[in-house]
């Protein structure tokens, strides 16, 4: 996978090398701001938490590793251009895939890389910037001692165009999941939550006119901005209304899901406080960088535990993928994971040596008991009859049609299980 441009690789490389100028209106001049990439770190230990320098190659004869050559030339020499890394091919930066890249990039803002007195977050904004045109963004995915984590994610070309926040009803209008449910209890904790947080806000007209409205009766307001807000009566009617209470009570769980992104903007506690509502219900979501996501239960496997390198980049795209509630990106997922349970396959040998190698698996994942031989192996086989007569791979023709957008979800899970289980052996 690779959307990221070289254009905008060589812009973010000018950002770290060079800064940007600002100019400060009281100041009344232009300001040049710098940050770099590696914070508050040596940059030297900063590459070592993200990369095993010492496995990887010297980049001149004489250096038995990367970390050698790297310690000469930018500590003993200094020698090394400034953000040289992003240019070293080794690093994966230049000609690597989209994920090594968003990696390093999330890294650089890790609370524990990050300078907290730098200008680390509008360094921040500019990356988004100009990610955001080849298709992704980084956002607030967790927090660590209260500061912010950040992670990846995939977004849709109607918030590229449009450049603002799109509700999740919209975001999801084609592809919506539809198993998805919301509960009364849940939906009442929701209210009551934005209820406690019903506060006096200050706003003003387009002619600058200043007025004031509650919490909720402003979300109901802005969500005019973008349809008109509707809930089920009595009678099972679809109507309008302007009640907030009604919309979260009774209402498509997408419309609730619009209101619960919409509602950060006047209340900054309020994330972690429905993500804790979520959690006690046992919801498998979260809000989290302004938008909803469905949480998958180890939905990624570490690393270090994944020692091929074209194994690990198919497992990887197909996790990044399969977070999206796009219909095309599922199948992305399931095709790039089916992909990798192949490659799995040939883990002790080449494609000849297949059934050979799945026996190895299968005996060490077993511990040689014939009980979970015999399970494994009918897994095997299942999923392997699976990816021959079913539509995995959308580009195949005179397959079984994927016909409930649900069904992905098992697919995925079922055959990730199984991989996850093989790679804590392997």
């Amino acid at each position: 996978m690779r959307n990221i441009t070289d254009l905008t690789k060589r812009s973010l490389f000018e950002l770290f090398r060079d800064g940007y100028t600002q100019y400060e209106f009281f100041l009344d001049k232009n300001t040049q701001y710098t940050y770099p990439y590696y914070g508050r770190l040596e940059e030297i230990n900063f590459l070592r938490k993200i990369y095993n320098l010492k496995t990887m190659p010297g980049k001149y004869e004489g250096y038995k590793n990367a970390e050698e050559d790297i310690i000469k030339h930018t500590i003993a020499n200094d020698d090394y251009e400034y953000c040289w890394v992003f240019n070293d091919e080794r690093f994966g930066l230049k000609n690597g895939n989209d994920i090594e890249y968003l990696k390093f990039l999330c890294a650089i803002f890790h609370p524990e890389n990050r300078n907290e007195n730098g200008v680390w977050l509008s360094f921040l904004d500019k990356v988004n910037d100009l990610i955001k045109q080849d298709g992704y963004e980084l956002y607030e995915e967790s927090k660590i001692s209260g500061k912010s984590v950040y992670s990846y994610r995939k977004i849709t070309p109607e918030e590229i165009a449009s450049n603002k926040f799109i509700p999740y009803s919209i975001r999801n209008k084609k592809d919506h999941d539809t198993s998805l449910s919301i509960s009364k209890i849940i939906r009442k904790d929701i209210y009551n939550l934005m209820f406690r947080h019903n506060e006096i806000q200050s706003r003003s007209t387009e002619t600058n006119l200043t007025y004031t409205v509650y919490s909720l009766e402003g979300l109901m307001i802005d969500i005019k901005d973008f349809y008109t807000p509707k809930a089920f009566n009595e009678k099972s009617e679809y109507i309008e209304t302007n009640n907030a209470e009604q919309f979260i009570m009774h209402n498509l769980p997408e419309m609730v899901f619009d209101a619960i992104e919409k509602f950060p903007q006047y209340n900054n506690t309020f994330p972690d406080e429905i993500n804790l509502i979520f959690k006690n219900h046992n919801f498998p979501y979260k809000l989290a960088g302004g938008k909803i996501e469905k949480i998958i239960t180890n939905i990624f496997i570490k690393n270090e535990i994944i020692k091929e390198v074209g194994l690990k980049e198919l497992i990887e795209e197909a996790c990044l993928s399969y977070r999206s509630n796009n219909i095309s990106d599922k199948q992305i997922a399931i095709e790039k994971l089916w992909d990798a349970f192949e490659r799995l396959k040939t883990y002790y040998g080449s494609d000849n040596q297949k059934k050979a190698s799945i026996e190895r698996i299968i005996s060490e994942i077993s511990n040689n008991n014939n009980n979970y031989i015999e399970l494994f192996d009918n897994e095997f086989r299942t999923l392997t009859t699976i990816g021959n007569d079913y539509r995995i791979r959308h580009h195949e023709m005179n397959k079984i049609e994927i016909t409930d957008f649900n069904y992905y979800d098992y697919l995925f899970q079922r055959c990730y299980s199984l991989i996850q289980l093989v790679l804590k052996y392997l």
